[in-house]
């Protein structure tokens, strides 16, 4: 077994502000906690090295994470690495990965180290492959971008347009059932939950998805459908259907949703509490 880059870093929920702009820190704590798992439960030593322990970056063991759960007889993993690799050396799309990363450690409560979301997450996972289609997309190589986004959908149920804008710092938990629309945007530090619909109203073409601003929290099995705007730091609670503009920090909730109270706090991404109180 080769370990490489011995990490000289710890970092905890506590410094997770600071560690967000810098990608080499989170990865350096990955390895560590690699290592740690690998020595603990031998069974998976080679697991560990094959992901983590055998690579030098934070990026050049995401491309080939990514590239190996999405490739497929027709869809070769050489392929989807070279895609993989060219995103993952971009600065802005490394530095948006480790704010993704530092995010679900920071909100979620079942996540306590920085490997897990890596590894085992596949709302983390599903984000990151939609930022190698994204930057494809920009690129004008749209069958190559659908065809990860295909892959993307086929492999962790998550459904994420790559003409879609998403910022950085998210946490998409659970995950399952995500749909995010072509036009549609979020900004960052957003926190989205399972079974979330970011959709347009029918035929319409044009802009037509919802645009997600800063701070938002989308509770689970909530449906978002057209050219509307929610507001900074909103809250949508679960399972609502949205068909109108919210309200900046405003909580809405029923179908057809409606305003009922006001999220009290800058961005109820963070604070993760989907409990709310009417007005």
């Amino acid at each position: 077994m080769v370990f490489m880059n011995k990490p000289n870093t710890t970092l905890s929920k506590a410094t997770t502000a600071d560690s967000i702009k810098q990608p080499d820190n989170i990865w350096q704590q990955i390895y560590r906690e690699s290592q740690s798992a690998a020595a603990e439960e031998p069974a998976l030593a080679e697991f560990f090295n094959a992901t983590i322990l055998t690579h030098n970056s934070l990026g050049d063991a995401l491309s080939n994470y990514l590239a190996s759960k999405l490739a497929s007889d027709k869809t070769q993993q050489a392929m989807l690495r070279t895609v993989m690799d060219r995103a993952f050396s971009t600065p802005d799309i490394i530095s948006a990965v480790a704010a993704d990363i530092a995010a679900t450690v920071d909100r979620d409560s079942a996540c306590t180290q920085y490997l897990t979301p890596f590894l085992y997450f596949k709302g983390f996972l599903a984000l990151q492959a939609y930022r190698a289609a994204h930057q494809l997309w920009n690129e004008q190589r749209q069958s190559l971008a659908l065809l990860v986004q295909y892959r993307i959908s086929l492999i962790f149920a998550v459904d994420i347009h790559p003409a879609a804008v998403i910022g950085s710092g998210l946490l998409i938990d659970h995950a399952t059932g995500l749909v995010i629309g072509e036009t549609a945007v979020i900004e960052d530090c957003v926190s989205i939950m399972q079974s979330v619909t970011l959709g347009g109203t029918g035929k319409v073409s044009g802009d037509r998805h919802p645009k997600i601003r800063k701070g938002v929290l989308i509770g689970p099995g909530a449906k978002i459908l057209g050219n509307i705007e929610v507001g900074e730091g909103a809250m949508v609670a679960a399972s609502s259907v949205v068909l109108k503009a919210v309200p900046a920090h405003a909580v809405v909730a029923g179908v057809p949703a409606a305003v009922v109270g006001d999220t009290r706090c800058d961005e109820p991404s963070q604070a993760m509490d989907h409990y709310f109180k009417c007005d």
